[in-house]
Parts: C-alpha cells; sequence; structure tokens
C-alpha cells in the first residue's frame, strides 16, 4: 500500500522491483508501480541495493537478516521481530554486514511531530500520556494473523513508546497491565525523572480513531495529534533520509538499534501480561 508506490514515485529513487511470498502477490504490485517482479528472493537481491520490507515482523527477521549478508541497506518495519532473540540477530547482521538502516516509525516523519519534539526539549517535562486507540483489529486490512495473535501492544505500542521515549528521555523501568487482547497499560519511568502513561487498544469501535501523546511541565501543556500521520511531506521525508543513508553510507538516528531498543521495552511489557 506504502512501501512500492513511495519508492516508484520518489525522484530519488528507482523501484528496480517486486518480491513477496506469494508470486502472483509480487506481480500485481510490480504491475501497478511498473516494474519487475522476482519468484526468487537471491535474485531479487541481486538487482537492488536496498530493501524496503513491507512483510510480517516474523519473516522480516529472516529476511532481513540475508539482507544485510548480501551487503543491503535496510528499512524495516516496526516490530523488529516477533521475538526479542531474532531481533537482536537482525541487529548482529547489519553490525556484522556495516549496512545503512532505517526503521519505519512514520510518526516521527511527521513535521507537526517534529516540531513538537522540538518544543518539548525546551521545558522541564514532570509527566506525559500517549495513547493509540483504534478498531483496526475488528476487521480489514490491519486484522492479520499475528497482530490478532499478539495484540495491539506489539503493532500500536512502538509508535507510541518511541515517541514518549524521544520526548521524556531513555526509559528505565516498565510496568505493564491489562488484557493483550483488549486494552493495554504501560507505566514508564524515564531517566529524566518523568513519568508517562500509555493506553493501547485496536479493538475500540470508534471512527475516527485516536492518537497522540500529550506533555505537561512546570508551566504548559503541549500536545501532537497523530491521527493522520501519513501524508505526502511525512513519506517525502521517510524516503530522502534514506536515500541520503544509502548514498552516504550511514545509519538513521531511528536505525536497527532504536528498533531493539524498543523492541526490549515490549519484551517487559509482555513479561508482565503474561
Amino acid at each position: 500500500m506504502v512501501h512500492a508506490p513511495l519508492f516508484a514515485q520518489h525522484p530519488d529513487t528507482v523501484l528496480s522491483g517486486i518480491w513477496a511470498r506469494r508470486l502472483e502477490a509480487a506481480e500485481d504490485v510490480a504491475r501497478r508501480n511498473n516494474t519487475t517482479d522476482f519468484s526468487s528472493y537471491d535474485e531479487f537481491l541481486d538487482n537492488c541495493d536496498a530493501v524496503s520490507f513491507a512483510v510480517p515482523p516474523d519473516v522480516q527477521a529472516e529476511l532481513a537478516i540475508g539482507a544485510a549478508r548480501a551487503g543491503k541497506a535496510l528499512l524495516l518495519e516496526k516490530p523488529l521481530a516477533l521475538g526479542l532473540d531474532d531481533a537482536r540477530r537482525v541487529v548482529d547482521a547489519a553490525s556484522e554486514a556495516d549496512v545503512p538502516t532505517q526503521m519505519f516509525l512514520t510518526w516521527r516523519y511527521n513535521e507537526s511531530v517534529r516540531q513538537f519534539l522540538r518544543d518539548v526539549r525546551e521545558d522541564q517535562i514532570i509527566g506525559a500520556r500517549g495513547h493509540f486507540i483504534t478498531g483496526g483489529f475488528l476487521g480489514g486490512v490491519f486484522a492479520t494473523p499475528w497482530r490478532l495473535d499478539r495484540g495491539p501492544l506489539m503493532d500500536l505500542g512502538p509508535h507510541v513508546l518511541d515517541l514518549l521515549d524521544a520526548s521524556l528521555g531513555p526509559v528505565v523501568s516498565l510496568h505493564a497491565h491489562g488484557d493483550p487482547h483488549r486494552w493495554v497499560g504501560l507505566l514508564l519511568e524515564h531517566e529524566s525523572g518523568a513519568v508517562s502513561e500509555v493506553s493501547l487498544t485496536a479493538y475500540a469501535g470508534l471512527d475516527p480513531y485516536r492518537a497522540g501523546v500529550e506533555v505537561y511541565t512546570t508551566t504548559r501543556a503541549l500536545d501532537v495529534d497523530t491521527l493522520n500521520p501519513i501524508n505526502a511531506q511525512t513519506l517525502d521525508n521517510l524516503a530522502s533520509e534514506f536515500v541520503d543513508c544509502v548514498v552516504n553510507h550511514h545509519s538513521h538516528e531511528l536505525d536497527v538499534r532504536r528498533g531493539l531498543y524498543l523492541q526490549e521495552l515490549l519484551s517487559l511489557a509482555a513479561q508482565d501480561l503474561g
């Protein structure tokens, strides 16, 4: 839905091909984006400089390791993997191969979010709240097997955890409660001394959904609405910054290690939820 058109249309990239686990899916996406479909993943890797992943996290982990070992730059979806050990294997492979990496954390490429982060860094923060409340798992394109199996924590959690961490500083303690397949609450303690709270669900029958972060300081409150984070500017920022990483051979601020850090937080929360 996003990845192929993004790189097919960007002025500084060429969409060199599509590979999918189902050949008919690769053929369909390739046809709609005027590029080549590959039946072999190895052949696909032989014909590109970088790989943008749009697959379930357990599949992504294995494919990313292969792509890193082939020397390809990696644009990775969140979460990195379903398990922490597999996420670490991805990081190890990317580090050993010294390939550029970047995470597809869409909120962080949005200009409103970036302005919000510039604003909050000017104040002494005492606390914050983050939420992602949707009905995405009740049906439709996001009600996929891995999401329904793991619940909203793994899918929605990375966005909120990443933005709260970027706003308040590194998380040093995390506690989770609730039902992993209905509503999840998190309590975070940050290195700065600030405390934040998170509410997550993908089973709320509301339209439109609600998402965002509120930050409170001793003098004011700041908030950012992430209801519609993906727009043309957001996607251009993401693609252009990935191009820069590939061309100049460096990893993004939101690199595979950032993905692993978020995965470690998700793993702590999952342990609390049982």
